[in-house]
Parts: structure tokens; sequence; C-alpha cells
């Protein structure tokens, strides 16, 4: 017979009648009760928990992206390290989930895919915006978000805003003393300079000198090697389970995918390597 001391519960509290317990400070039931799978197909479930657990890490990682640009533009470089640190490691979760995903098999796939209708992953708005911040932008991609007033006011006041790596790009030609290259904001995708690679590179010869500049051009090439592996690992998961048919959007599937695979997001960064 055991002794009160042995009980795990002993001293917890365990009335929350009238208290917030764990599940309300969650909102628990509304994120469990989120999933409705449009079929009998037991992978189902699968399918619909991966994607809405990565939807999540991605509101974490705007949230993140956000505030990291807010610290840059007020001069601020430490907090928003690790901001981009953290963003990075959230990208490191996501590609976890593709190997969650890849125990299904096509079969396994096959049997609820027509419950998917056009619904796709090239639909998520929180992936746009994600993309939008980084500088990889497209204004056309927005008319997919019309259907959705939100989301699609989320993007348009992103467009107004200069990227984050445009805001890096401010950070480094203040710091050098040299002319501001990083442009106003714009609704296309930033395309490779020569003079801002020769700004990089002034940082890279002499990283003791401009040690600040050096630290938030490696969290950047950090952030962009991580999303790169987010990409390639979707590639491979999609490939392996669906071939290469096209996606429930509409697009070439694989084709399409293994084209955003050549996007760089901080192309001088990457450049400037091959440089030095």
């Amino acid at each position: 017979m055991s002794s009160g001391g042995d009980d795990p519960a002993q001293g917890a509290k365990l009335d929350f009648a009238a208290d917030m317990s764990y599940g309300d400070y969650l909102q628990l039931d509304p994120v469990l009760n989120a999933q409705h799978p449009r079929s009998e197909a037991h992978d189902e479930m699968l399918f619909i928990v991966q994607h809405q657990t990565s939807e999540l890490w991605m509101r974490l990682a705007i949230h993140e992206l956000q505030a990291a640009r807010e610290t840059m533009q007020s001069g601020e470089l430490r907090p928003a390290f690790k901001m981009l640190s953290r963003v990075a490691r959230i990208f490191e979760q996501l590609n976890g989930s593709w190997d969650v995903l890849r125990t299904m098999t096509p079969s396994e796939y096959t049997a609820f895919r027509p419950a998917l209708g056009n619904s796709s992953g090239f639909q998520s708005h929180q992936y746009r915006l994600i993309e939008f911040l980084l500088g990889n932008r497209n204004a056309k991609l927005m008319q997919l978000h019309a259907h959705r007033p939100a989301a699609m006011a989320a993007l348009k006041a992103e467009m107004t805003k200069p990227s984050l790596y445009q805001t890096a790009l401010a950070l480094l030609a203040d710091r050098l003393g040299d002319q501001d290259h990083s442009g106003a904001p714009s609704d296309t995708a930033w395309t490779a300079q020569a003079t801002v690679q020769d700004q990089w590179q002034k940082v890279y010869v002499s990283p003791s000198t401009h040690w600040e500049i050096y630290e938030l051009a490696e969290k950047l090439v950090d952030l962009e090697d991580y999303f790169r592996r987010w990409r390639f690992n979707h590639v491979t998961t999609v490939e392996r389970i669906i071939g290469f048919k096209r996606g429930t959007g509409g697009t070439s599937g694989v084709g399409y995918l293994r084209k955003m695979l050549e996007v760089e997001l901080f192309p001088e960064l990457w450049h400037v390597r091959g440089a030095l």
C-alpha cells in the first residue's frame, strides 16, 4: 500500500471549474476539433494534421520575421539575430514533418485524394506571406487569395513594405557609409545586383571590422539554408507519393516545385562566396 507522498498528483490543483486550465489557455477544444476528414481513408487524418501543424509553425515564422524586420529598422540587430535563428529552427521543424508524411504510400494517398478537390498547399496565404516577407514577391499570385479578404489585405499590406532583405541591405549601406541600393518596396521579386554583392564582399573580406552586419549576413544565409532544405524535402515527398501527376491546385506538381528550388532569396550572399 503506497503512502500519500507517492501520489504524483499530491499538491496539484485538480478543480478547474472556476479557473483557467491548460486546455483553456491553449484553446485546445477548437484546435483538436478542427480535423474533419472528407473520406473514410485512415491516412487522411495524417494529411490534415501535418498541414495544420505546418500552418501553425508558419504562423510563428511570420510573427518572428515581422518582429525581426521592425527591430532591424530601429537599428537593433541583436534581438533580430535571435528571431532569425528561431525562424531557421522553425523550418527545421517543418522539415521533420515531411518525414512523417512520407510514411504514407501512393496507394494510401490515392484513397482520399479526390476528397481534396482543388485544394492545395499552393494556396497557403501564410506561405505566400513568408515568401513576400523574405523578398520573393509576385503580385499575380495574390489572385489566389481574392476570396479571403483578410488574407488578401495582409498580402497587400506586405507589398507596401520593404522586404526583410531590403531592410538588411539598408543597414548594410548605413554601416558601410555607402550608397543604399535596397530600393523602394516592390511587388516583384528581388534580383541580384553587382553593387550589392560588392558591399557584402567588403563585409566578408574584413569580418572583424563589420562584425554585426557580418553576423546578420550569416543569420540570413542560415535561414535560407533551412528554407531551401524544406523546399527540397517538399519536392521529394511529392515525387515519392504522387510521382509526376499534376497538383490538386492545377500546378505541374513536381515540375513546379523543382523550379522553385532555383529561387535565391538573398542571391548576393550566395554569389559573394565565389568572389572571395
